[in-house]
């Protein structure tokens, strides 16, 4: 029996399969399928700040229109206000009493004001731990990129002078040396990183002649990017590595293990594959686990990272190169 326990933001976890945040975690039966299938922690469905403006903007033009149809109705009955965070609060609190597992929340706001007031109201929820979302998507072409980065610097510390429980933050990989950036984050003080985020790309409709916004999921072997990123991390910093994006099978776990990674968030493959998969990626890592001879992931945790690699060439330009130069084999 292989011992599968890891360790993600100072939580044990009884293995390292993470359901990420999608609309499938908002569903509370089939939180108990992921559980059940052996999901180790599941990140709940994002708050977005965006989603609960709008929804208020949405309300009030409804309750204007209704205003006019009978004058007694703006005066026998008390003003309708928008909920705000509050159904995905109460959401959030009932998918904690009902696991056993550890429940992970997901952010994204736009206002500083906004991340300190939802962060605190999460944690309430009883939450296990807060995994800040920066989904930024670069708009302005005058604002800079150290900017960015100091700005969400800040807010990860007021964050975390606001609350207790654990944070981590969700990145994309669009910044100007990711590697940098995660080395200060983890200076801030966040308990772990995921890497990486994909960016909003919308499509555009030549029929239609314009823009639409497609669901379209993954590719198996889009995880190479994080990868590479987590053999660079492993051992530099304080913080959990988290690998995500493109992650399939029980053999893209161990790949993302071995390069240094504590853990995987899955979203893709759950969709495709329904929650059962779970339990045939786990089963898969298993068996690969008993063929080597390792008896747990600590066994084989970063024995591809570059700190443990006697000649950590491939996390090097010369790879590149090399590959260039080789690539004349191709055409043969």
């Amino acid at each position: 029996m292989v011992d599968f326990t890891t360790n993600y933001l100072g939580l044990e976890l009884k293995n390292p399969i993470i359901a990420g945040a999608s609309s499938m975690t908002a569903d509370l039966n089939m939180l108990k399928k992921l559980e059940a299938a052996g999901a180790a922690a599941i990140v709940y469905k994002t708050l977005f700040e965006e989603q609960i403006n709008l929804e208020s903007a949405q309300l009030e033009d409804q309750l204007e229109e209704l205003g006019g149809y009978d004058a007694e109705m703006i005066h026998l009955f008390p003003k309708l206000q928008h909920a705000g965070p509050e159904v995905h609060l109460v959401n959030l609190r009932k998918a904690k009493e009902m696991l056993n597992i550890p429940v992970i929340a997901s952010l994204n706001c736009l206002l500083s004001a906004s991340w300190l007031e939802y962060a605190r109201l999460i944690e309430k929820t009883g939450v296990d731990a807060l995994e800040m979302n920066f989904y930024f998507v670069p708009g302005d072409a005058d604002l800079d990129g150290r900017s960015i980065e100091e700005a969400q610097l800040e807010l990860v510390k007021a964050v975390k002078s606001k609350i207790t429980i654990p944070v981590s933050v969700k990145l994309s990989l669009f910044y100007s040396n990711p590697l940098n950036f995660i080395t200060r984050l983890d200076k801030a003080g966040v308990n772990g990183v995921v890497i990486f985020n994909r960016m909003f790309e919308p499509e555009i409709n030549i029929q239609g002649i314009n823009h639409s916004v497609p669901y379209y999921f993954s590719h198996e072997g889009d995880y190479r990017t994080a990868i590479r990123y987590a053999g660079l991390l492993y051992n530099r910093v304080e913080a959990s590595i988290c690998g995500n994006t493109g992650i399939y099978q029980g053999n893209d776990v161990i790949k993302m293990i071995l390069a240094g990674a504590d853990c995987v968030q899955v979203v893709s493959t759950l969709f495709k594959h329904k929650p059962e998969h779970i339990t045939a990626m786990l089963a898969d890592i298993e068996t690969w686990m008993n063929e080597k001879g390792f008896s747990s992931l600590s066994d084989f945790k970063g024995k591809l990272s570059k700190k443990n690699l006697k000649d950590p060439f491939i996390y090097k330009r010369g790879q590149y190169i090399d590959l260039l130069l080789s690539s004349d084999q191709l055409m043969k």
